[in-house]
């Protein structure tokens, strides 16, 4: 039996993480990666996967050697059957913040700075109030927590999670017009056409026109028995 899920995020404050770069301005797309989101929500178990105490707390608190473990930390999720899809907004807006900072030279005999040259930068974030959704599929029943802490700044957001009733799995061809990973669909799906969403970690796709299993509920079709795929 499998168990269908909607989960709204509301965010309670601005959300920035860096989608893309143009100049001097650091962008955020509206959709959340559905890696982050398994973090988010504490689907990963990374604890469970640490060699040493001090590795275990690095982990959570920063990463040293910015290396991802995405496939080591998500594989679990597949034999545990939980996936959760990229989350799109269902309405948002956007803040745009300036920062600036100085160029501070400092020597051994104090000298004192010769010139003082500054840097500015904009941030373009999601703004509070705003509002995503996904789809979170399991074959046992889940219970995730209230608040959530998301991008940059960690920050905070409301999940309200609904089960969906009695979904149906039928096979054909359809369009979902939400965000998927796409190594995560193409292995399960034959994939037609669709729009590219270019973030990392790795690109996601859209309104993706496809043939396969799906799960059909309140006139969506929801791709069916998706799991989490990486490159080799």
């Amino acid at each position: 039996m499998i168990h269908l899920y909607r989960c709204t995020l509301e965010l309670h404050d601005s959300l920035y993480f860096a989608t893309r770069e143009i100049g001097r301005l650091y962008e955020t797309e509206p959709i959340l990666h559905n890696y982050a989101l398994c973090y988010a929500l504490g689907l990963v178990d990374s604890d469970r996967h640490s060699t040493t105490v001090s590795e275990e707390h690095s982990y959570r608190y920063f990463c040293p050697e910015q290396v991802p473990k995405y496939e080591v930390h998500l594989t679990p999720l597949n034999q545990q059957e939980i996936y959760v899809t990229p989350a799109r907004a269902v309405n948002h807006s956007s803040v745009l913040n300036t920062w600036k900072y100085a160029n501070n030279n400092y020597h051994v005999e104090m000298e004192k700075t010769q010139k003082n040259i500054p840097s500015f930068g904009r941030t373009k974030e999601i703004a509070p109030e705003s509002q995503f959704e996904c789809f979170i599929m399991a074959t046992n029943s889940l219970s995730l927590p209230k608040w959530i802490r998301l991008g940059k700044w960690m920050s905070k957001a409301e999940v309200r999670l609904e089960e969906l009733i009695k979904p149906k799995e039928s096979q054909g061809e359809f369009i979902f017009p939400y965000p998927l990973h796409p190594l995560d669909v193409m292995f399960s799906h034959q994939v037609l056409s669709y729009d590219t969403v270019n973030m990392p970690p790795v690109s996601l796709i859209r309104n993706v026109r496809m043939q396969g299993k799906y799960y059909e509920v309140d006139h969506l079709q929801i791709p069916a028995r998706m799991q989490y795929r990486f490159r080799s």
